[in-house]
């Protein structure tokens, strides 16, 4: 088992997750929540912090994005074999499913760093002989099936985790839950401490990333009856996890935690109106720099910034850096972006118009189609100075309005055709973020407020002296120095307006800093416009990284 024989029986953080994405193709992640788990991943590894992973091995992934010349969306497969990634372990824990036995085995994955650092993540997996056929699909698909199938995985991987990491002969001195899907362990571990409540919470630590209801798991007690089957976890699971007399996974972390976190400043606040009686920290998320930084990027920091990738910090020194020098890396990355995106596409995008990138899930509350509100302003913007338009970003399979905001995407390209050149690309995945983030002059965001947790992707930008034009929520908060760092959209939180006057001052506000503030700068006055690029890197980039986020972890909450 390689290096996995040296650390056991040593102290570890362990540190569960529903989804990590550590590579393009090992498809074990969605969206935001796997690729922060999995940037913590590769910044604890350069940090040498005591870190095991836990997931579920998802082994059909989420899915391939289709979409035909309507924006219409299907769905495929992604199936792939942990055996050509990861090492199948020796051990293997039981949970008890719906009064049947469930054998869990779990997979090996050696993330290593470059500075020799390594830490084990182990993908749970219930694909085991002697397993029913129904069982043996409990880790197959990730956020896939029924409501009924979400509560096996989330038992599966919080008592299956703790099971499995005892057998293995870890020694966890704390339990992270980053979401509340692993909640489950905190029962394994009130059995384990023979009921003592402040025990399991001096051990656990709870990040929650979502300030949406929906994103809060909640199970009917009598579906939870049938699957969990035992009439003690029940009690517990009603004592700790009750809330509108249904269980609410978030909860059930919330009161068997000692230290909770949200992920960003304004998350901390809005999670404590959410919960009430709850007292929550805040950490602000990051993004791994060196997973980030685009290779043109990466080589000029490695010229100018010698250490920058262990040490973002170093970022900070980015004016040592000649302007052009940033314009021409930009330039290059931006050259790659355009070329990939006409030969996928043949749309004809020009590497001269001011790009505007917009990739994340597709989402109500993220209100993809925004900047589309009103079309007559929109030609008024281009006229200012041309414009330009790349959209990417999967919707939920169940998640019929987020399918509906891609075909809506789809009309204005179709309407807008003679005037602003808008594409969207499929898959939106690792690789794909990394051009996109690296490659376009602006990175658009546009959540409706305070729904925005903290969001990354315009932190990864950041560290690619991308320029950021976002409402004032999550991370942007605390990154956005108007007019230096980048540029808000919309009045600062707080204010009292309605959300229809909000949403009309924000659509306003877009529209007035694209066509008189934006579009001036980028093509008339190019020193300013590198100046808040360098600033993107030495004010944000160098604060905004996993590295900065872990070390407050190791301060505020492992020890």
């Amino acid at each position: 088992m390689s290096e996995l024989a040296e650390i056991l029986g040593k102290d570890r953080i362990a540190y569960f997750s529903m989804e990590i994405a550590l590579a393009k193709n090992i498809p074990t992640y969605s969206g935001g929540l796997g690729i922060l788990a999995g940037d913590t991943i590769r910044s604890s590894a350069e940090l040498n912090l005591p870190l095991v992973g836990i997931s579920l091995v998802n082994s059909s992934g989420y899915f391939l994005q289709r979409l035909d010349e309507n924006g219409m969306q299907s769905e495929e497969a992604q199936n792939w074999s942990p055996s050509e990634h990861m090492e199948l372990l020796g051990a293997e824990a039981t949970v008890l499913v719906e009064r049947r036995d469930v054998k869990v085995k779990g997979w090996l994955y050696e993330h290593r760093s470059f500075t020799g650092g390594m830490i084990p993540v182990i993908f749970l997996d219930t694909d085991v002989e002697g397993n029913s056929r129904q069982d043996r699909e409990i880790t197959r698909y990730l956020y896939g099936g029924d409501e009924r199938y979400r509560l096996m995985q989330e038992l599966i991987l919080g008592t299956g985790g703790v099971r499995l990491l005892e057998k293995l002969g870890f020694s966890i001195m704390k339990y992270h839950m980053n979401e509340g899907h692993s909640s489950f362990l905190t029962l394994e571990l009130l059995q384990r401490y023979g009921g003592d409540e402040d025990q399991v919470r001096r051990t656990c630590v709870f990040t929650t990333h979502t300030p949406v209801a929906s994103g809060h798991d909640t199970f009917p007690f009598e579906m939870v009856e049938g699957v969990v089957n035992d009439p003690g976890q029940m009690e517990l699971l009603r004592k700790f996890g009750e809330s509108e007399g249904r269980l609410n996974m978030t909860v059930l972390a919330l009161n068997l935690s000692g230290h909770v976190n949200g992920v960003a400043k304004r998350h901390k606040e809005v999670s404590e109106q959410m919960f009430p009686g709850y007292k929550f920290n805040s950490i602000t998320n990051g993004v791994h720099s060196y997973t980030w930084v685009c290779p043109q990027f990466r080589e000029l920091y490695d010229r100018y910034i010698p250490g920058w990738a262990n040490e973002p910090e170093l970022l900070v020194r980015v004016r040592n850096i000649p302007n052009g020098e940033i314009w021409r890396a930009h330039r290059d990355a931006k050259k790659e972006l355009i070329d990939y995106v006409n030969r996928e596409k043949g749309i004809g995008l020009s590497h001269d118009v001011l790009t505007i990138g917009f990739g994340r899930r597709m989402a109500e509350y993220k209100r993809p189609a925004f900047v589309f509100s009103d079309l007559k302003r929109l030609r008024k913007v281009n006229d200012a100075g041309r414009i330009q338009f790349i959209f990417a970003g999967k919707a939920h399979p169940r998640d019929e309005r987020g399918k509906e905001i891609i075909r809506e995407i789809f009309g204005y390209m179709h309407e807008l055709r003679e005037s602003v050149k808008i594409v969207f690309l499929e898959n939106y995945d690792m690789d794909l973020a990394l051009k996109m983030i690296a490659g376009v002059d602006v990175w658009l965001n546009t959540p409706k407020q305070p729904y925005e947790a903290s969001g990354t992707s315009g932190m990864k930008a950041s560290h690619n002296g991308v320029v950021n034009f976002s409402v004032l929520d999550g991370w942007w908060i605390e990154g956005c120095v108007p007019g230096v760092t980048g540029y808000a959209i919309g009045p600062a939180p707080g204010m009292e307006r309605s959300p229809e006057e909000a949403e009309s001052m924000e659509l306003d506000d877009l529209y007035y800093k694209l066509e008189y503030v934006i579009i001036p700068e980028y093509y008339n006055r190019r020193d300013e416009w590198i100046n808040i690029m360098k600033n993107s890197i030495g004010m944000i980039a160098y604060y905004f990284n996993t590295h900065r986020m872990m070390r407050r972890y190791v301060t505020e909450t492992y020890f």
